[in-house]
């Protein structure tokens, strides 16, 4: 067995946990992850990307999770779609793959050439994609970030302060 080959393996979803999550409703996690994108990309898209991507039906496939994720861009956003029986374009890779390039720790070349990226359909619209996530503005997601205790900090800092007279004051 090869390192690539080994490495690979040690990144996929045990195949129980794979099992519990490809039962799960599609659309619910469509939309989890429309949320994400809308938070994250949506507002660094460049409008004539998004005009490329108006109405394109996309689907992510995390194929060691058994996981589809089906969505549009409509207007000004990603949004959710039911489960459609074909999409102009899918992404197919691993999770761990697939954080590896939200964290950009791998470019989709890279993962592409190397056969852990596949992409299914529309090859223009598929270049406009990838494009489009080569030119973000770095870093996109920072796993750093969602750790509980840098969450509880940001919550920390939220929380409005307790003032003298306040019900607060003296917790």
């Amino acid at each position: 067995m090869n390192d690539t080959f080994a490495s690979a393996s040690r990144h996929t979803v045990p195949s129980p946990v794979a099992a519990v999550l490809s039962r799960l409703p599609p659309y619910p996690g469509s939309l989890l992850l429309v949320t994400g994108l809308n938070l994250v990309l949506a507002r660094q898209l460049p409008a004539d990307v998004a005009a490329r991507l108006q109405g394109q039906r996309i689907r992510i496939h995390v194929r060691d999770a058994g996981l589809k994720f089906d969505f549009a861009w409509e207007g000004r956003a990603f949004r959710a779609s039911a489960p459609q029986p074909a999409t102009e374009l899918t992404l197919s890779a691993n999770a761990h793959d697939f954080l590896r390039l939200a964290q950009r720790l791998d470019d989709p070349d890279t993962l592409f050439f190397n056969r852990r990226l596949s992409m299914e359909g529309d090859t223009e619209l598929g270049l406009v994609v990838k494009n489009a996530l080569d030119a973000l503005e770095l870093p996109v997601f920072q796993l750093a970030q969602w750790t509980p205790s840098a969450v509880f900090a940001r919550l920390q800092r939220l929380r409005p302060s307790a003032a003298p007279g306040s019900r607060h004051a003296g917790r």
